[in-house]
């Protein structure tokens, strides 16, 4: 292991740092040669962290070794990526804002192939948004498509069933470490996709869920994947979010368009309105992305 992969995961480790700060700490010394040199007032005064955050970056670095964070991920069989690794996936690393690390659970092959395609919706689907699933995501899935979701219940956690009962790969993006499954009702599909796909997050496994990891989640998902189909969204939801970072992306947006009466259809149809692809059977989606 590289000496700045390994500085780079000690640096993250740290779960008071933000993207941003990392970014500004790598901007200056890309290497990290010095991360253990810096004193507390020197992180304040070269990398702008408040006196607090500086006291706690300091205290993390020189009261925590690596090697013991090595040896739990070894005994958890978590594998850590990084930006700098040739397994990172070059589609995410494309993005503006990559995750500088990336924990995964499950089978590492299953991010072989950037066959991938992002299904997103609402928590709480209407019967026809669950039939969509069901139409849709078995044949995706057996033409090789791995399929990208966050787990979250709803249409999110059906694409991640229907395509494991298509015998089909599949990933989900966390909005929190492994030691936190959320929603708690997707224990068993947590166990599920850690034991034949796959898990990701950028979090550390001991960080809990919290509220602004879940945008910072999509971003993830969009940017794994070569277009996101959108089964069911409110007017203003976190899947029409995703659905703007997969056109920042430069990825292809789907749509299932649904009744003018249902409110989980308001998103959808406006995504339509706003120039998505509109999706009524597999085929449609397949014909897109071998296009």
């Amino acid at each position: 292991m590289s000496n700045q992969r390994q500085r780079l995961i000690h640096l993250h480790l740290c779960k008071e740092l933000s993207w941003k700060e990392l970014n500004r700490i790598l901007t200056y010394d890309q290497q990290l040669s010095s991360i253990y040199d810096y004193s507390t007032s020197d992180w304040q005064q070269i990398f702008h962290l408040t006196p607090r955050k500086a006291q706690l970056l300091f205290h993390h670095l020189h009261s925590s070794r690596f090697i013991d964070f090595s040896s739990y991920f070894q005994s958890q069989q978590i594998h850590v990526m990084t930006v700098f690794d040739s397994d990172y996936p070059m589609l995410l690393k494309q993005i503006f804002d990559p995750p500088f690390v990336l924990y995964g659970l499950g089978n590492l092959k299953v991010l072989k192939t950037e066959q991938r395609l992002a299904v997103i919706g609402t928590r709480y689907p209407s019967q026809a948004g669950m039939e969509a699933v069901k139409m849709l995501i078995p044949p995706v899935a057996q033409n090789g498509w791995t399929i990208v979701s966050g787990m979250a219940k709803g249409i999110d956690s059906m694409a991640h069933w229907q395509t494991l009962h298509a015998n089909g790969q599949t990933i989900a993006v966390l909005g929190s470490g492994f030691n936190y499954i959320y929603p708690k009702e997707n224990k068993k599909l947590f166990s599920k996709l850690s034991q034949e796909n796959l898990l990701l997050s950028e979090y550390p496994p001991t960080t809990p869920p919290q509220k602004w990891h879940f945008p910072a989640r999509n971003r993830i998902i969009s940017g794994l994947t070569q277009a996101v189909l959108v089964i069911e969204a409110k007017e203003k939801s976190g899947s029409l979010i995703t659905a703007d970072q997969a056109l920042e992306h430069g990825r292809d947006v789907f749509a299932v368009p649904g009744s003018i009466y249902t409110e989980q259809s308001r998103g959808t149809n406006y995504l339509i309105q706003q120039g998505a692809k509109l999706i009524t059977h597999a085929d449609d989606i397949l014909i897109e992305l071998k296009g």
